[in-house]
């Protein structure tokens, strides 16, 4: 699964030809999440009120890459780096 950014130990990642709704993957310090890139509702997993705020500021920030992205993604063509929260 790509890593497309990570900050303060998170890992951002999207795995190819995923199922919808469009999302991307959370690992941090053992805790997994799903985040729908629409709504930065947590779709499966749970992350630490501190680790979804950053998570969550951070989408906000990169909702159009983050899409740009799961396009990318869905044909399984090479994902773009995306800039980390600082």
């Amino acid at each position: 699964m790509p890593e497309i950014s990570g900050f303060f130990g998170i890992v951002v990642q999207m795995y190819y030809a995923d199922h919808d709704p469009p999302h991307f993957h959370i690992r941090y310090a053992g805790q997994r999440a799903l985040i729908a890139i629409e709504t930065l509702a947590v779709l499966r997993g749970s992350l630490s009120p501190r680790a979804l705020a950053l998570v969550t500021e951070w989408a906000a920030l990169h909702r159009a890459e983050l899409m740009d992205d799961w396009t990318l993604a869905r044909q399984e063509a090479q994902l773009n780096p995306i800039a980390p929260l600082e």
